[in-house]
């Protein structure tokens, strides 16, 4: 559904509809790709998809390329956090109207104060999951299933800027009507939006933003820059509205039939992006096991 056409821009209109270590814990499981849900008791199910011998493969592959920066990773604490990250936080707050405050207490929440394995190894401080049009590297490890597939950035500001891009989808489209230093309203706003159904979940953010002062780095905006960050913010949701999810996992076919091995490649993630399964592309290569080595070409079509 749609709003009206303003003198300034044409704007979805939607009914309005995260989260550290100890709030996890303590109420539910949380991240910021999908609502804030009570875990089942047990084990998860399994991800049909992958195989625990392949997403251990892929996690070691990853661990192995970044261990110097993983051996390196210091540890943080909250104020620690804060001082790092404020920066990005209050560029994508100028950028998008994303409140500086929300956006910090949200990676606090997600990422334990930045300490958590996705935040040290895959520098995923949101816990923003793989999605068939996502291109990059993958870490596995156990969520809603068994093996769950999330994002992995080459740094943390990549992180920062893909939540930004995350929340620009119709269901959050009326927040950024809203000021930029409005994060009560941003509290509230992402739970009647379906981002979170704990329904405390409001009352925990905003305590977080007060108890380390995270609006201090909240700014007002004038009339006119706000009519030009709504314009730029809704022309970008409305390219996205309609639009079908492409399937980029799928690869475009090399002209000489042959992948070559990259640092990071797995024979799982190598058969997903050319429409194989492991045991078509071991087939197509007369491979007895899962063994690939750098440099390594392979037969990706059939």
């Amino acid at each position: 559904m749609f709003g009206v056409m303003t003198a300034n821009s044409y704007k979805p209109y939607l009914k309005p509809g995260i989260v550290g270590l100890f709030f996890c814990l303590l109420f539910s499981a949380c991240s910021s790709h999908r609502p804030m849900v009570a875990r089942p008791a047990g084990s998860p199910p399994a991800n049909p998809s992958v195989s625990n011998s392949d997403a251990r493969r892929n996690n070691d592959a990853l661990m192995k390329e970044r261990g110097n920066a993983i051996a390196n990773y210091p540890t943080y604490t909250a104020q620690q956090y804060i001082d790092r990250f404020k920066n990005i936080a209050i560029q994508e707050m100028n950028l998008y109207g994303v409140p500086a405050s929300i956006t910090l207490a949200q990676g606090l929440f997600e990422s334990g104060f930045g300490n958590s394995d996705l935040a040290r190894i895959a520098n995923n401080h949101f816990g923003i999951k793989c999605t068939s049009d996502w291109k990059g590297k993958s870490y596995y490890k156990n969520d809603d299933r068994e093996n769950d597939c999330f994002r992995v950035y080459d740094n943390p500001e990549t992180s920062f800027r893909d939540h930004s891009d995350f929340l620009k989808k119709k269901r959050y489209a009326k927040l950024f009507e809203l000021d930029k230093n409005d994060y009560v309203g941003w509290a509230k706003g992402l739970k009647e939006a379906g981002y979170a159904t704990n329904p405390k979940y409001p009352d925990l953010l905003i305590g977080v933003i007060q108890r380390y002062a995270l609006d201090q780095f909240d700014r007002p905006e004038g009339a006119i820059a706000k009519i030009k960050r709504e314009d730029r913010v809704f022309a970008e949701i409305n390219q996205n509205i309609g639009k079908a999810v492409k399937d980029s996992l799928v690869a475009v076919t090399p002209a000489d039939k042959l992948y070559t091995i990259k640092t990071g490649d797995t024979l799982y993630n190598i058969s997903k992006r050319f429409g194989l399964t492991v045991e078509e592309l071991k087939a197509l290569n007369n491979m007895a096991d899962n063994n690939i080595k750098l440099g390594q070409k392979l037969v990706v079509v059939k």
